[in-house]
């Protein structure tokens, strides 16, 4: 059984194998790899512990993910919410250092903001907020979608994400 494989059949936690797995993929060149041939036979609940361990190296290390970004704006769109919303969230983290790279996952986040999940349209938010205030393009396009979207979005966490966007980057549209 490979490393990654035997790492996420354990009887660890989600997050723990996430934080386990995200320091193998960071401490093994070829581990990355690995996890995105084994993902592809995963389950569900793998496939979100993956792209967990891809959101925690991120937050810390946004262009350890660079060569990986199409498979990760894929993932927006996968069924499982868990799946969305790291993946989205991927994106809000690289979106400063790759503001051109990160657009290409708008369609896909403007997507989930319809999710019945409130993490997804989080999530979702999240992304293309943090898409808007590093690529100046792309707010001719979203400050209407978030100004819709305060009136539009009834819970007020991810309503809040929307509004504070808007206070930064609603008047340089």
């Amino acid at each position: 059984m490979a490393a990654i494989e035997k790492l996420l059949k354990s009887k660890d936690t989600p997050k723990g194998k996430a934080l386990v797995l995200a320091q193998k993929l960071k401490s093994d060149k070829n581990a990355t790899g690995e996890l995105i041939a084994f993902y592809k036979s995963a389950t569900d609940a793998e496939r979100g512990t993956c792209i967990a361990a891809l959101t925690q190296i991120t937050k810390q290390e946004p262009k350890f993910i660079e060569p990986y970004l199409d498979f990760v704006i894929e993932q927006i769109k996968y069924k499982a919410p868990r799946v969305k919303w790291e993946a989205s969230e991927i994106v809000a983290h690289i979106a400063k250092l790759f503001p051109d790279k990160a657009a290409k996952a708008i369609p896909n986040l403007i997507e989930n903001t319809k999710s019945d999940g409130t993490v997804v349209r989080w999530s979702a938010a999240f992304g293309l907020t943090e898409i808007a205030k590093a690529n100046p393009k792309t707010r001719k396009e979203l400050v209407p979608l978030f100004e819709k979207m305060v009136y539009r979005e009834k819970q007020n966490g991810v309503k809040n994400v929307y509004v504070k966007a808007l206070k930064i980057v609603g008047e340089s549209k």
